[in-house]
Parts: C-alpha cells; structure tokens; sequence
C-alpha cells in the first residue's frame, strides 16, 4: 500500500516520508473528500471508521469494505452501479433510497443528498 519508508530530507523530526504522505491522505479525506454524512447502522459505522467487525458478517466485510469506500467517493447513486452489486432503486416506504447487494440476503441501502450520502445501512432482507 505505501512505499518503503524513506528517510525526510526537509524535516529532522519527521521519521519518513511515509509518515507525511499518510497525514496528507487522512487530512484530505476528512477536510474533502467526506460523502458519506450519515449512518443509519451504528456497528456499519464503526467498521467504517475503526474497521471493527462486530455488528455485521465477518464473511461480507470483504465486499462490505468495498462497497463503503466507493459510496464515500461517490457522487451519484449511479456511481454505484457495479457488476455483480445489483444496485436498483427502493420503492414504498424506502422511495428515494437505493440498494446494493452485499451476500444472500444481506444488503447495504443509502440515500443521497446531493452529492451526500445518507442513512447508510445494512440490513437482512427476509
């Protein structure tokens, strides 16, 4: 994932390039680039933030993963219309919201608010 660390030249203090590089990427994703504003699952956003796994699946946190971090940078629910995701609009009470297929029955739902989404879920359809 990161390059082998490598000795900073311009700040004594700092142990590696690395170390700067990985600021920089955490800065930029919570100063910028944060789409996703809401969750309506508390242990959904807990392995967001943490990657802590109580609370859902341990065999879909894989896929699970993937999925959220392709919400937080999308703009559109269009964005996530990727093969083998199923993702389809919701209808009656959920109108307005959007679905993805996670395993089996499982999927994650979420709305978006402009470019935003919102009430993230992950939920057990019987």
């Amino acid at each position: 994932m990161f390059r082998q660390a490598v000795p900073c030249r311009i700040h004594r203090r700092c142990q590696s390039q690395t170390q700067i590089e990985r600021l920089i990427s955490v800065t930029l994703r919570y100063t910028i680039n944060i789409v996703i504003k809401s969750f309506a699952h508390k242990e959904l956003k807990d392995f967001f933030d943490t990657g802590k796994k109580p609370g859902i699946q341990p065999h879909h946190a894989a896929k699970l993963g993937r999925q959220l971090a392709r919400l937080d940078n999308a703009k559109h629910a269009t964005d996530m219309n990727v093969p083998g995701w199923g993702l389809h609009p919701l209808t009656g009470k959920l109108a307005g919201r959007h679905s993805v297929t996670v395993n089996g029955n499982w999927r994650m739902t979420f709305k978006f608010e402009g470019e935003d989404a919102v009430l993230v879920d992950y939920q057990d359809y019987h």
